[in-house]
Formats: structure tokens, sequence, C-alpha cells
């Protein structure tokens, strides 16, 4: 069945009972509500209260978008064939404009909150239209809990993700990729990022946090991989700030660099709760550097490794992997993880995310290269029995809606 069509029969088996949320659709075309995304969300009320669906038809959606609204979820047809757009400066805009909103591809208020983004890619090309690698926002905003979900954001030059609630702001980034030149992921707050990559194209910093208003503020990486140019450096920050990094992987590119104070910049300021840089079983290839070496009994209150999740990052004001439920159209954040080990020991279930538009679905399980539909099920877990110790198990989800089969995403794990 053509990509289309299928989501077009998702998207009407999405749409809930009257008051539960609003679905949007966006199509170049025409044959969707909108042609565009900015035309969408204007029609989204400034105090809403029920959420609010966008679904963006692939295409090349060049635009700025502002969001001032809250409670949207703006997700893509195909991670790499939905792109939102725009090429912009930040010293140009800033030469006529009095601040920084309206500098970046997607543009979030200060205030707005529950945003999300997913399957789709944000791109401010400027610099690599131009040459021109100084500041350039993908995404810029002041809002809090902000997801980004099967994402690509990617910029020519510096503060590629900058997300800037410095009192309060929460942001949870899942199964992402993150491109740019300096401080290209630059939180303030608290943000938690899992199973994402990201590729670095300057040799300042890739890394940058905020944390300076609340002590308990973090920035948590775990279970992805960073690259870039030869001699990249993981990061810098110029106030208080807290990173853990766990099950991450670095390329033999990476500069043997720790975390560090720049103390060269006017915007400089101590670090009054000293040096908080964290790591958990982190690996160079090629070879690790003494810096990264485990630390968590270092940090405060000596959280292991199981601790440190999304509820224990945001203090237990946000749950945000408790609220990505049909938002995908395919099965997603499969348990365990993609490559995971999983002990022989006890009950292992697998689960997984189930998409919108599924009626039923097809587990498809075993140790070889053509896997045997093993079952049909409704709920979105199965027990596949007694594992044998060193054998790497394949698995998929195929969904089935109302007049066709979708295959899901491959998966593997290891029994150990």
């Amino acid at each position: 069945m053509k990509t289309t069509a299928l989501l077009a029969v998702l998207l009407l088996a999405c749409v809930p009972a009257a008051g539960k949320e609003r679905v949007l659709i966006v199509a170049q075309n025409g044959s969707g509500d909108f042609t565009t995304i900015s035309a969408a969300l204007l029609t989204v009320p400034q105090e809403n209260r029920t959420r609010t669906i966008i679904q963006v038809r692939n295409g090349t959606y060049r635009e700025k978008l502002y969001i001032t609204s809250s409670n949207i979820v703006i997700v893509g047809e195909s991670r790499d064939s939905t792109v939102i757009e725009y090429a912009e400066l930040r010293k140009n805009w800033l030469k006529e404009n009095p601040s920084d909103r309206g500098s970046a591809t997607v543009n979030i208020d200060s205030g707005t909150a529950d945003i999300t983004f997913a399957n789709l890619t944000i791109r401010n090309p400027y610099g690599f239209l131009y040459g021109d690698h100084d500041h350039q926002f993908a995404i810029w905003g002041k809002g809090t809990r902000i997801m980004l979900l099967y994402c690509s954001v990617i910029g020519g030059g510096g503060d590629t993700v900058s997300l800037w609630n410095s009192a309060d702001g929460m942001y949870y980034h899942a199964e992402c990729y993150f491109e740019g030149w300096v401080d290209y992921v630059c939180p303030r707050g608290w943000c938690y990022i899992t199973d994402s990559r990201f590729y670095g194209h300057n040799l300042t910093a890739s890394l940058w946090h905020h944390g300076a208003e609340d002590k308990d503020q973090k920035f948590v990486i775990r279970n992805s991989y960073f690259d870039g140019v030869e001699g990249f450096p993981l990061g810098r920050h110029h106030v208080d700030g807290q990173f853990y990094l766990l099950d991450c992987i670095f390329s033999r590119t990476m500069a043997d660099a720790p975390i560090h104070y720049p103390s060269y910049s006017p915007n400089a300021r101590p670090w009054k709760w000293g040096t908080r840089h964290y790591y958990h079983h982190c690996r160079r290839e090629g070879g690790d550097f003494d810096w990264f070496a485990d630390n968590l009994s270092d940090a405060e209150g000596s959280p292991a490794p199981e601790e440190i999740t999304p509820s224990w990052t945001f203090r237990g004001r946000w749950q945000p992997d408790s609220l990505v439920h049909g938002i995908l159209p395919f099965p997603s954040f499969p348990f365990p993880r993609d490559g995971a080990y999983l002990p022989v020991t006890g009950v292992n279930m697998l689960r997984w995310i189930r998409p919108f538009g599924s009626v039923r679905q097809l587990l498809y399980f075993g140790t070889g290269t053509v896997l045997p539909m093993v079952s049909e099920l409704s709920a979105s877990e199965f027990n596949p029995g007694p594992l044998k110790q060193g054998t790497r198990y394949h698995w998929r989800v195929d969904i089935i809606n109302r007049t066709d089969t979708l295959r899901g995403p491959a998966w593997h794990f290891t029994a150990k």
C-alpha cells in the first residue's frame, strides 16, 4: 500500500471521541486541511486545553514556525522526507529585531508548554548555504515540557537546539539525531536525552548546559553516540551545570578534553557548585580517556544507574515517557532497547509503544534471518519464554490497520 494512502487510513483511525483531541492534516498538494504548518498553528486557541495533533505529510516546508499555544503535537509522515526548513542567521536577525524570538526555524514562546515534534526533520541550513557558521537556531524557545521523538535537528552553525527556559524548562528527546557547530545542544534547566546520535563540526564544544537557577538542574544523556570532525570536544559551560552521561559511545575522533569552564568568555560566571560531570560505562572507539571513567558515586546521593530515569531527572514533576503513546505511525520504544542485553533469569517480557491506527499486531520473533510470526496480539507485550544464554534474538512488530499491514522496524537483543 502506498505510504500516503496508508497515512490517510491511520489518520482516520486515530481520531478519538469528540473533545479528547483534535487532528489537523497538513499537505502541500492540498489533500489535507492546510497546505502549511503555520496555517494549522494559527487555528489553535491561545489557551489550548485540548491536545492538537498536526499530521504533516511528506514535503519540504520552507517556513518559520511560531508556537504560542500549548498542547501541540507535530508529527511527520516520514522522518527524512518531512522537513521543516528556514535559513536564518542570528546576528542578521538581531540587527533589525529586539530579541531572539523569530531567529530560529522553530520559535517557541515563553510560557508555552507540552509541545512535541515527532518523526520529522527540523533544519536551519544558513551555514551550509552561505558558509557562515555563527549562531543559528533550528529550535529556540523558552517553553517547558518539550519532547523531540525520532527527529533529526540540524543546524549550519552553533546553538542548533536552544531550549532556554532557565527557571523551569524540562526537555525530553529520544531516538534523535543532532548536528551543528559550537554548543549545538545547549539546554537550560532539566534535559534528558536517550538513544540518540550527535555530530559536531567544531573544535570548541558540542554540549553546553545552563543549570545555575537550581542546584538540581541536570543534563542527562543515555545510550547515545557522539561523532564529529577530527578533534571535536565534548562540552563546556559558562555557568553552573550538571552532566550525566551513561552508556554512551564516543567516536575515535573525539578530543582528549574534559567538559570544561571557558574562562575566556565575557559571560562566564564561576561555578558555585563545583565540577559536576558524571559518567557511567562510557566508551571511546580506539581507547578510553581517564576523565570519563565511572564516577556516579561522586554525584549527590550517589545514584545507581537504574535510578537515573526521566522521572528522576525531572524530580518527579514530569514523566514524559508515559506520554508517547499514539503519536508515532510505527511501533516504537522497544524494551529491551535495540541492541541491549537481557538476563536469562526471571520473566522477560518484550514491550513496545503501539502506533496510532493499529487494529491488531503481529509479533515476529526468532534467531535466524527469516523470522516466523509467533503471535497475533492486541496488547503491546509478549513473553518469549526461556532464553538461551549467549544467543542473539531478533524481533519486530507489524501492525494491521483497517485495510493493510505495515511492517515495523527490526530490533534485536542478546541473552546474557
